[in-house]
């Protein structure tokens, strides 16, 4: 069995390599926290409030969502790292900083779509009123469901998946608001957009599975080199390159994980920062004049295309108030189409009025944001149902007043990329051990090869990678371990099947369990606040 003990070896040079590969990893952890701390200082220095309570909610909401990153660390990115620590390819400490890196570059280049994908399955008045106890209530509720089920499941070396959770908490808030509320009181769960999510993390461990199993049979008949195909001895390394391949497909898991993963806590930040210190983070501060001016210009020329499909329907007194309902109800009404005619004539007016979105005042920033949120939930809904049936010179006109809208509205600072990739890294650096014991010698009959490694984590890329093209979040965790009992079942090694239905058992189980906790969590706060 491999040595998996972060204590030393005989040796002086070893040691030095180990110390050093943590100086460095402490070093850059403390270098991402000053960062982050003047950035956060800078962005809050015009912010002006005359309670305390602003800030202790914020700092304390802050340290949770950092807590469920890093708790994340210990199932998501221990998965990333678990071949190269488990086949002696780099040193835990060394893996770490290298995985670290990686899922940091990831988070710097993903586009957000996962992280506001997965906010859409909250209740629309939720997102609207994030700032409200009702908003407060549902952050706390959120946070600590997935860190008590990720801890739990971490205690007991299970691979459970931070992203099962997470929805599975969102679902949990948005059903008891449901029923607190009575059906007519709120918009409820997204059920169109949680089938969607539910269908990419049901089907992809299925995919690992079967991919990892196919390509590990293709590549035993194309490359005839047994050394490939053993486990690794003692704390011996693998051949350099055997080595080489492992690193690299780390490398590659570790950049899908973090442009895909490492959203899903960044959206829930962003999502406290909103509701906390709406006048800093609520709209885009980094829009340019310039590109003001193209919003306005985008806006105006929306609202007259909308405009010509109206029906001659006069719009409503209260635009907003049809779109928040459309957005919550899904149905639509002759009133819709110039309801939103006439909210993207009044986003123009209200943006045009101030000359800057960054020149927005405290006082309407909130109503700004949310007539944005509502705007682009409507149009995104629409396209959904094809309903009405835009011509392409329309669709074009309208689809570019939602890109401008979503960049006032859904972005994120690097700084909170920089905060979540510590989080990542320093609970990798804590947990990774039980995980990757799992990983390798507790799903299959036999310890892993390099060459099941390999398999597993290349598929696992091209997997986590896919998904982010298309918004859709997946699980690390379940799409690697499925990929790993893959190549198991290819190379007639067997599977230990306790850890299989274990590994089952914590799939199935995570949306029930992390459903009623955040459900009964929000009632508790709810009654709190």
């Amino acid at each position: 069995m491999p040595d998996l003990s972060l204590s030393p070896q005989p040796g002086a040079a070893p040691t030095r390599g180990r110390n050093a590969s943590l100086l460095v990893f402490l070093l850059v952890i403390a270098a991402g926290a000053v960062y982050v701390g003047m950035h956060l200082a800078d962005d809050l220095s015009p912010v002006r409030e005359s309670s305390a309570l602003p800030w202790l909610l914020l700092g304390i909401a802050l340290l949770i969502a950092l807590g469920f990153e890093f708790v994340n660390g210990f199932h998501d990115t221990a998965n990333a790292v678990a071949t190269v620590i488990y086949t002696h390819s780099l040193s835990p400490n060394l893996a770490v900083i290298w995985s670290g890196a990686w899922n940091f570059l990831g988070v710097l280049t993903s586009t957000g779509a996962v992280a506001f994908g997965i906010l859409q399955l909250l209740p629309v008045e939720l997102i609207l009123q994030v700032g409200s106890s009702a908003g407060f209530a549902m952050v706390f509720a959120l946070l600590i469901a997935a860190i008590i089920w990720n801890l739990g499941t971490w205690y007991f070396g299970l691979p459970s998946s931070s992203s099962h959770t997470l929805i599975g908490s969102i679902i949990g808030v948005g059903l008891m608001n449901q029923l607190m509320h009575g059906a007519n009181g709120t918009s409820g769960v997204d059920w169109s957009q949680a089938l969607g999510v539910g269908k990419s993390l049901l089907f992809s461990p299925i995919v690992g599975f079967l991919l990892a199993a196919l390509l590990l049979l293709v590549l035993k008949a194309l490359v005839k080199v047994p050394a490939l195909y053993s486990e690794p001895k003692g704390n011996e390394p693998p051949p350099f390159w055997i080595r080489a391949l492992l690193i690299l497909t780390c490398t590659g898991v570790s950049f899908a994980h973090g442009s895909n993963d490492g959203q899903k806590g960044m959206g829930l930040i962003m999502l406290i920062l909103i509701g906390t210190v709406p006048t800093a983070y609520a709209l885009n501060k980094a829009v340019t004049p310039a590109e003001t001016q193209t919003y306005i210009a985008v806006a105006h020329e929306a609202a007259n295309t909308l405009t010509k499909y109206a029906n001659g329907v006069a719009a409503p007194a209260d635009a907003r108030a049809e779109i928040e309902r459309f957005v919550g109800s899904r149905s639509a009404t002759p009133a819709t189409v110039p309801a939103l005619a006439a909210l993207s004539n009044q986003l123009g007016e209200q943006v045009g009025g101030y000359g800057s979105i960054s020149q927005v005042p405290q006082s309407v920033v909130d109503n700004v944001r949310n007539n944005m949120y509502l705007a682009s939930e409507a149009i995104r809904l629409m396209n959904k149902a094809k309903q009405p049936a835009f011509s392409a010179a329309d669709a074009k006109a309208i689809d570019n007043f939602k890109a401008q809208t979503d960049h006032a509205t859904k972005f994120i600072p690097t700084w909170v990329k920089v905060a979540v990739a510590i989080a990542l890294g320093l609970g990798t650096m804590v947990g990774w051990k039980r995980i990757v014991v799992t990983v390798g010698e507790r799903i299959g009959k036999t310890h892993l090869t390099y060459g099941q490694g390999a398999s597993a984590e290349l598929v696992a890329m091209a997997t986590i990678g896919a998904a982010d093209v298309y918004g859709l979040p997946v699980s690390t965790t379940h799409v690697l371990s499925s990929g790993v009992a893959g190549t198991m079942a290819a190379n007639g090694s067997g599977l230990q099947w306790n850890t299989v239905r274990s590994l089952i058992m914590a799939w199935v189980l995570t949306l029930p369990v992390s459903i009623v906790l955040a459900g009964a969590l929000y009632w508790v706060f709810r009654h709190l606040f």
